[in-house]
């Protein structure tokens, strides 16, 4: 092992020697870098070797680099880099390839190398280095990708990323992302042709038998891979990012006819196909001398949303299906969301909403995330009937939901309507006992302005009984806060009394009560001892902030200092794990005033 320590080190000397004979570095400096590379290398041939030796010894060479570019910089001297820069160079990427040698599944240590590369090595090298690593990872998609994009954007090779791209398809013949960027290589191909012919002709040079293909210059190649990738993938969303794609180059609007004409002859099934074609014709060209005022912008876009939803009817007669109306439902609410100062237009949007609402709700096709915003817009224009039947109807459509329950009875209580009472009742049989958490915080708001005590209390009393141990548990903080701002200390008392053996309970529960016991003109200790004792009997094994609380109590203006010892020790008795070691070092924070 020292033998090929010493090689590696004298290997090194002539370079060293160049940057002390140009200035670059200080004989100390030299002998510094001397002792420290060799302490790394031995570092690198132990029995046992770390991945963080490896990566040190790379960025303490690659520090190395960064100084000699900055001095040369400040000297202005730049000669003699074959013998001093490239030695070095050559020596991380050596250390590279041990490193990925010995760990070949880690992928950001390839990646790291060839950020390397990209930064101070040869264009050749990266090349390598993605070819080793593909060889190793082929089973991941986005590697051949940045290996495809490496050969096109630092190689300028087309051809050689369009190999990259047919063996990653061999591998993945159907990831949309490899065909997604050979589509878009093939049109920076086609779009990098058509600049140098331009160039070409410019300068009026004589091409000889040289020609440019037609067909390459308006994007055939793409065309092909397009083929090829919706005969493997056929979906219409894949379809529609190949033409956004497309798009993006001013050559391509044959190629994005044909796309289009596709997208219209063999995914009519899909919902997004309707949508797309839609929301195309919000860019449809405006006529010209009306945009110049306001009510004529505003009946240009109304116009043009009047021929999106002339779409969107095709599509719904052609597939009524709740993915299609909830197309055509979340194209009207986002043009109705948009602001405008012509009333006209924002009346005309709602109408087109509600009518939009009211027949997906008919055929029964209405997703019920929008039940909420049919509601919202009928409170907030007033039409109570309407309403009131709209929230009585999506009850009973979506009578497992508890957004729409809530959404519903609280358009109910707004409106005023009778009945509700009996509603809740109803909604609590139909839901997930474990979901319905909102709708009893509901029914105790609305309790609680429009009952009397007896029957919050009663609702109180039932959602103690509840199954869905979140419900139970919030059920005791709420009723306790309730008995003390309806009845004072005494009812809270006997609330938590009457609660604390009522399983499970929550910290929150113990700690409010014992909130109460310290807002009264005299709170008692005795009474604050007993809520943390049986509070610490529920959560005493696992929870060092409640024994640390006790703790402060004692010390507090009601409490005796003198029991702090008795408590610490019970602390270290009944604390596990984490917890324990949690305690102790809390415990001296807080006694060095730290904490």
């Amino acid at each position: 092992m020292a033998e090929v320590v010493q090689q590696r080190i004298e290997d090194r000397i002539p370079e060293l020697e160049q940057l002390e004979r140009v200035g670059l570095f200080t004989t100390k400096e030299v002998k510094s870098i001397i002792k420290k590379s060799t302490a790394l290398e031995y570092k690198l041939h132990r029995f046992i070797v770390n991945k963080e030796d490896f990566i040190s010894y790379i960025q303490y060479e690659i520090n190395i680099l960064e100084l000699i570019k900055k001095r040369r910089a400040h000297i202005h001297y730049q000669f003699k880099r074959e013998e001093i820069e490239y030695p070095i160079i050559h020596r991380i990427s050596s250390i590279f390839r041990r490193a990925t040698k010995k760990w070949k599944d880690d992928v950001q240590l390839w990646l790291s190398h060839v950020v390397f590369c990209k930064k101070w090595a040869t264009k050749s090298q990266i090349s390598k280095v993605f070819s080793s690593m593909l060889a190793i990872h082929p089973d991941k998609p986005a590697l051949w990708i940045m290996a495809a994009k490496s050969e096109m954007e630092d190689r300028d090779s087309s051809e050689s990323a369009r190999h990259l791209f047919l063996r990653a398809l061999r591998f993945h013949p159907n990831n949309k992302k490899v065909y997604q960027e050979y589509f878009r290589l093939e049109l920076l191909h086609c779009e990098k042709l058509r600049k140098q012919k331009e160039d070409l002709e410019k300068a009026e040079l004589d091409l000889g038998e040289y020609k440019f293909s037609p067909e390459i210059l308006s994007g055939q190649l793409a065309k092909i891979v397009y083929i090829n990738a919706t005969g493997k993938i056929k979906e219409a969303e894949f379809v529609i990012s190949l033409l956004s794609i497309a798009a993006i180059f001013d050559f391509t609007k044959e190629l994005q006819d044909f796309i289009l004409q596709d997208l219209q002859m063999n995914y009519t099934e899909d919902s997004i196909t309707w949508d797309f074609m839609a929301k195309r014709e919000l860019e449809a060209p405006g006529a010209g001398e009306e945009l110049h005022t306001a009510k004529g912008r505003a009946s240009d876009i109304n116009r043009r949303e009047e021929r999106c939803c002339q779409v969107y009817e095709e599509g719904v007669k052609s597939l009524n299906t709740e993915p299609m109306w909830t197309c055509y439902v979340a194209f009207c609410l986002e043009r109705l969301k948009r602001k405008t100062n012509v009333q006209e237009l924002k009346d005309k949007r709602q109408e087109r909403l509600l009518g939009v609402l009211q027949r997906a709700h008919d055929d029964s096709l209405l997703k019920e995330d929008y039940y909420k915003n049919w509601l919202e817009i009928l409170l907030s224009s007033g039409d109570a009937d309407r309403g009131v039947s709209v929230a009585m109807a999506a009850m009973q459509r979506c009578s497992c939901s508890v957004s729409v329950w809530c959404a519903s009875l609280q358009t109910l209580i707004q409106l005023g309507s009778g009945g509700v009472s009996g509603l809740f009742q109803d909604a609590l049989t139909h839901v997930n006992p474990k979901e319905s958490l909102p709708l009893w915080r509901l029914q105790l708001q609305w309790s609680r302005t429009t009952q009397s005590p007896e029957e919050t209390e009663a609702i109180f009393k039932r959602g103690l009984q509840s199954a869905a141990t979140t419900v139970s548990m919030e059920m005791k903080e709420s009723y306790l806060d309730w008995s003390y701002s309806t009845g004072g200390y005494q009812k809270a008392k006997k609330t938590f009394i009457s609660l604390q053996e009522n399983l499970p309970l929550s910290k929150v529960f113990f700690m409010r009560m014992i909130e109460i016991e310290k807002e009264q003109e005299n709170p008692k200790m005795n009474n604050l001892r007993n809520f943390y004792e049986r509070a610490l009997q529920e959560f005493g094994t696992s929870d060092e902030d409640l024994w640390l609380q006790y703790i402060q109590e004692e010390l507090g203006p009601w409490g005796q200092p003198e029991n702090c010892g008795k408590i610490h020790w019970r602390a270290m008795k009944f604390l596990e794990g984490q917890s324990a070691e949690s305690f102790i070092s809390k415990h001296a924070l807080f006694q060095s005033g730290r904490l």
